[in-house]
């Protein structure tokens, strides 16, 4: 009888471990929805086909460091992460994109589900005459970010919004990617949003 008592009772702190393990991976982190980045039109049906990043668009983490370490190319919209491979796929250059203006003013928007002390924000553009039929690669990036948003190790909001300049020079199709770097443990996230031009 006791044996059966303590088995019960592994099988239930077994169970309840895992739920915890669950609830804390699904209720995790943030990406960008301004412009709409890859993981959110998956999450929100627009595109489909897009394996278990459809359930958790706010799971695009990485290591951080980017440029000098981070994803491999090839990898960087997902984070590295081969579960979310379908966002590295480009689709032969048909993602759906946000219209943009070169030189506008534009309010870059994150959308949190757990609100990581953070470093910075950082915001990179792909070079004019880039391939957007091809993978994202660091050469096919400019090499600095466009916008650089320190944040001191403070908690963000729910909804964090910075507002900065769209680079000029850009014409046609481009990737803007947001890098949320964690303050306290080695990893980022990351978030890649198709724009035209």
């Amino acid at each position: 009888m006791r044996k059966k008592a303590l088995s019960a009772a592994v099988v239930g702190l077994a169970v309840a471990g895992s739920a915890m393990l669950a609830t804390s991976s699904a209720n995790s982190h943030g990406y960008t929805d301004s412009p709409i980045s890859r993981q959110k039109l998956c999450n929100n049906g627009t595109v489909t086909n897009c394996g278990s990043i459809q359930w958790e668009p706010q799971s695009v983490e990485g290591p951080k460091g980017f440029p000098a370490a981070g994803p491999a190319d090839g990898k960087i919209c997902a984070g590295g992460n081969s579960q979310f491979a379908q966002l590295d796929d480009p689709r032969n250059g048909a993602w759906p994109a946000t219209q943009v203006s070169a030189g506008q003013s534009y309010s870059f928007r994150w959308q949190f589900t757990a609100r990581h002390r953070t470093t910075d924000f950082r915001y990179y553009i792909t070079k004019q005459g880039w391939d957007p039929t091809k993978p994202l690669t660091r050469a096919s990036l400019d090499p600095q970010p466009f916008l650089n948003v320190p944040y001191g190790g403070q908690q963000p909001p729910a909804t964090l919004t910075h507002q900065g300049t769209i680079p000029s020079g850009k014409t046609g199709r481009h990737i803007v990617l947001a890098v949320w770097n964690v303050y306290d443990t080695a990893n980022a996230f990351y978030a890649c949003s198709d724009v035209k031009f």
